[in-house]
């Protein structure tokens, strides 16, 4: 397993340093330039300009292709974190079924959601797509039951622990991912900021205007939700927005189609212009966002749109998200992530124990703490940290492998 492990890094470094090596004439160089520079001039006044981006944690020199959020965007698509998202959990858990939506899925939604918004307002969507596209790559297994289920159990070992997926998924991407053998994939300040200050759970908020004075203590990972701020591109507004957008339609037609919604009484209530179908929903928020947002320093909707979006999440809430067939399929989850983090958070004490288990899985877990930065750098990195870093990394279906062979053996 390590072996074909090494073998990705090596892989997703090869390919993500695309255009990094400056292997391109200085004619080539200089004309790529010119096109960039005159990219960042047309965009509004309002955008993030690639040139004035306040750049990454360590100084890069970057290449002549690609401008620094587009280096992003390829070094959050070609991580491991990334790739895992194709097999964790929207909101429905049903690997039978084909076109229910995972979490990459709805990342992907959020993409175009976003970049058509952005586009549309001429802001920097090369910073839009790679804030949406890393947004959910801190989320766990089993959508917000697994999230849930973290937060509890960190907080029952120390009250001052809690699990977050914007803090997680800026702590994969500082810290757990590698990149040419070092860890942290050293994104820029504007993209780490985009994808911690993403949340969309905030169901009333009409306006965003972006925190410009943000700093580096602002998105630090330690800090929680509920002391955030919001984020400090109108790019990362965007996708904050579209986050809400794409899942609050398609959660709808996933109910329908996996059953939890049974007959048309049951479909959660939409208020009257709004549509009907996913595709009308997002169109009709898109073009209210739009409109209401073009040559403004902020990303607002109408009042109208805002109180539909409202409206339909909380029926949403009522209707499918706390629906008996959802909650009894979070009951599973909770066994099986409590199981996991007890069996795991037991290992941890005695990592060299671990490494001798008859356990494969609670072998396997010890080789991830002992390969994981913050051991190596002998840091006071709580126990449960590492608990809870193994266990959001994980997929539905090797959470599920993992709990039925520590305790089914």
């Amino acid at each position: 397993m390590s072996d074909n492990l090494s073998f990705q890094d090596l892989y997703a470094d090869s390919i993500a340093s695309i255009g990094k090596s400056d292997k391109i004439s200085e004619a080539t160089s200089a004309k790529i330039k010119m096109l960039q520079d005159q990219k960042d001039r047309i965009l509004s006044v309002n955008a993030t300009k690639c040139s004035e981006s306040r750049g990454r944690i360590k100084p890069e020199k970057d290449g002549d292709i690609r401008n620094c959020f587009e280096r992003d965007m390829g070094r959050i698509i070609y991580s491991q974190a990334f790739r895992r998202l194709k097999h964790k959990t929207q909101v429905f858990f049903n690997p039978a079924n084909d076109h229910i939506c995972s979490r990459l899925e709805h990342v992907i939604y959020v993409d175009y959601i976003a970049s058509t918004i952005g586009s549309a307002l001429n802001l920097n969507v090369d910073l839009i797509k790679a804030i949406a596209l890393g947004h959910d790559i801190g989320h766990t297994p089993f959508g917000h039951s697994g999230e849930r289920i973290l937060n509890k159990k960190l907080k029952e070992i120390d009250d001052k622990l809690y699990f977050e997926h914007e803090s997680n998924g800026l702590r994969v991407l500082n810290i757990l991912e590698k990149r040419n053998g070092e860890s942290g994939l050293n994104l820029t300040f504007e993209v780490r900021d985009g994808i911690i200050s993403h949340c969309g759970e905030y169901y009333s908020e009409r306006k965003l205007e972006p925190c410009k004075d943000k700093t580096e203590e602002d998105i630090s990972y330690l800090i929680p939700k509920k002391y955030r701020k919001v984020p400090a591109t109108m790019e990362g507004c965007v996708v904050r927005f579209a986050d809400k957008i794409a899942y609050v339609g398609r959660d709808i037609e996933d109910a329908l189609r996996t059953g939890v919604i049974a007959n048309e009484f049951d479909v959660p209530v939409v208020v009257d212009g709004m549509g009907s179908s996913n595709s009308e929903i997002i169109n009709f928020l898109v073009q209210d966002i739009i409109e209401n947002s073009i040559d403004k320093n902020c990303i607002m909707m109408s009042d109208h749109a805002g109180d539909a979006l409202e409206h339909t999440l909380k029926e949403n809430v009522s209707k499918i998200y706390t629906a008996t067939s959802v909650k009894t399929y979070e009951k599973y989850c909770d066994v099986m992530l409590e199981g996991l983090f007890d069996a795991f958070y037991q290992a941890v004490q005695n990592v060299d124990r671990a490494y001798d288990s008859k356990s494969s899985a609670i072998r396997k877990f010890a080789e991830f703490v002992c390969n994981h930065p913050e051991y190596k750098a002998h840091e006071n990195t709580p126990l449960p940290i590492y608990v809870s870093d193994y266990i959001a990394g994980m997929t539905d279906s090797f959470a599920v492998s993992s709990f039925n062979e520590i305790y089914k053996s």
